[in-house]
């Protein structure tokens, strides 16, 4: 006789979109066909209606689901494994390489940083931060009045 799986392993078979991935494909009639006041149809109507749309809807997925999503998942897992793949042997050690090559030439670029445009920046900033600009209220309304 078979064990019965506990209330988390039945949970977590039951929910198959813990992360939330597909909240934006609403197939629910609810949330697909509303009509308004001005315009209803026959009661019998609205609930075949619904009856047929609920019947195709499970029917179509469930034989979309079992002749397609295998090859599917087949193409989406090696793709998949394809990019992890390509991701921890190919792009990863590259990345790391251009970054120990470039560290000395980065040190390079600092020391020039540091010995030209720092202090031109700081004799530029020196000068600068004398400058007063001072708006009067006074100025006619179409310019501003700038005292420096």
């Amino acid at each position: 006789m078979a064990a019965k799986p506990d209330n988390a392993t039945a949970e977590a078979l039951e929910d198959r979109d813990p992360n939330n991935l597909n909240q934006h494909v609403q197939i629910v009639w609810d949330d697909i066909i509303g009509e308004p006041e001005g315009a209803r149809s026959p009661e019998c109507s609205w609930r075949l209606s619904n009856t047929c749309f609920a019947y195709a809807r499970n029917w179509c997925y469930t034989v979309l689901a079992v002749i397609i999503a295998p090859p599917c998942a087949l193409i989406l897992g090696c793709g998949f494994a394809c990019l992890a793949f390509e991701q921890i042997w190919c792009t990863g050690p590259c990345l790391r390489c251009v970054k120990i090559y470039f560290a000395s030439l980065r040190t390079m670029v600092q020391s020039c940083m540091a010995a030209t445009v720092v202090p031109a920046a700081e004799a530029l900033g020196h000068i600068c931060r004398h400058i007063r600009v001072n708006y009067r209220k006074d100025a006619p309304e179409e310019k501003d009045l700038l005292v420096v």
